[in-house]
């Protein structure tokens, strides 16, 4: 990787520990703003270039939300330009360790997930000289307190970086607000900040989101969620007409309901875009009569019809309908992931960059789209409980079932039976 130039706050992350620089005396260094903005990967370079000046023979925490983003997001980037400056770098994936050594010196440096809060045990009793966060937002107060309770090394320094999420969530609130007192510096960061994009590529990361998402990850806002949540759908425009076409891959996402609608799509694929052909919806409290595991199933079969579905994926909760699926053998069965949050975020993203559109068939899935919306809340994002039963078998799907997306953060998996 070769780099032409750096920016003032870029460089600000590069050399704050340095002897000669004033800002030495801060304890810890908090980055937040805007994705693309050049701060994760200035920061890594620089907590591992302070750490091989400074100590030897020590051990330093990266922590992030799952190992697995640490590795994509830290590691694989990282690595290979610490190896062109001139360090040796080893990476155990067994131990979850890498050990980089230049000349005599010699530091390792232990990956953690803080994925939720039993993650708080995994880091107890290792003593650190230092830790860094990597999308620390997104991790558990309690995980990334008990990090900075091991870092008792004397000249131990902790390193933050995050895009913003609500305003009341407890990073902002006890480091970014309290960051003087903290003795934390702080560096906002904006695309502007990262020399290596393009006005171009700029452009395009601004089409991939909207509303509170724009805020956050473009404008690097700590922000409210308010409004309505898909605001790109609000229009007429925003759906259209089924592809008179055979598609190349046909699946169905399920949102299993009794007492509340049950909504399924059938969903089809055609140049690497996938379309919500039509749906079944039933609400039970409309017409006043439940329907059984079993005449849902049959009206999954007939939304499939005779195409040949690759997979479905079901609300996780709705375990003996996901049993009845599997027990007829007809179809693979997939357990949905149910990350609210993250989810509307990815459908937001999909919506975007046209790569996930609607049908004017679906007249239910345009009905919600309209009425969907964030509760009034300060403290937490969450969307309103109500008309939100296509919204979940449509988040359900994209980040379940949906593949070949250029962002990389989707999957497409299923068990064997």
């Amino acid at each position: 990787m070769n780099f032409e130039s750096f920016s003032k706050k870029q460089i600000v992350v590069l050399s704050w520990w340095h002897d000669l620089n004033p800002l030495k005396k801060h304890d810890a260094l908090i980055c937040d703003g805007a994705i693309r903005s050049g701060k994760t990967l200035c920061m890594g370079i620089s907590f591992i270039g302070w750490a091989m000046k400074y100590f030897n023979s020590s051990i330093f925490a990266i922590c992030g939300k799952t190992l697995g983003s640490i590795k994509r997001n830290f590691i694989s980037p990282i690595v290979p330009v610490l190896n062109s400056l001139g360090f040796n770098c080893k990476f155990k994936i067994s131990e979850n360790l890498l050990t980089v050594s230049v000349g005599r010196v010699e530091n390792k440096f232990y990956l953690f997930s803080g994925k939720d809060e039993t993650s708080a045990s995994f880091i107890q009793g290792i003593t650190l000289s230092g830790v860094l966060f990597d999308e620390v937002a997104l991790m558990p107060q309690s995980f990334v307190e008990q990090a900075l309770a091991r870092c008792s090394v004397e000249g131990s320094k902790f390193w933050f970086n995050c895009n913003p999420e609500y305003p009341q969530h407890w990073f902002h609130q006890e480091w970014i607000q309290k960051a003087d007192s903290k003795n934390a510096l702080y560096l906002h960061f904006t695309m502007e900040d990262n020399p290596s994009l393009s006005y171009e590529i700029r452009k395009r990361y601004e089409k991939l989101y909207s509303g509170t998402f724009y805020e956050r990850f473009i404008e690097g806002k700590w922000v409210a969620t308010q409004g309505i949540v898909y605001p790109e759908m609000s229009t007429m425009e925003a759906f259209v007409d089924v592809p008179n076409v055979e598609f190349d891959k046909y699946v169905i996402s399920c949102d299993y309901g009794t007492v509340n609608p049950a909504s399924f799509g059938l969903w089809g694929r055609l140049d690497g875009v996938w379309y919500r052909i039509r749906e079944y919806y039933y609400d039970s409290r409309k017409y006043g009569v439940s329907k059984t595991d079993e005449e849902h199933y049959y009206a999954l079969c007939k939304l499939a019809g005779n195409l040949k579905i690759d997979a479905i994926t079901v609300d996780p909760s709705a375990a003996s309908f996901i049993t009845l699926i599997r027990r007829n053998s007809n179809y693979k069965v997939v357990p949905a992931k149910n990350n609210v949050i993250d989810g509307i975020r990815q459908v937001s993203t999909v919506l975007r960059n046209n790569t996930l559109k609607i049908c004017n068939t679906c007249k239910d899935s345009m009905r919600e789209f309209s009425l969907y919306r964030w509760e009034d809340s300060l403290s937490k994002d969450v969307p309103i409980k109500e008309n939100d039963h296509a919204m979940d078998d449509i988040r359900y799907f994209v980040t379940t079932l949906m593949e070949d997306n250029e962002d990389g953060f989707f999957a497409f998996a299923h068990k064997r039976y």
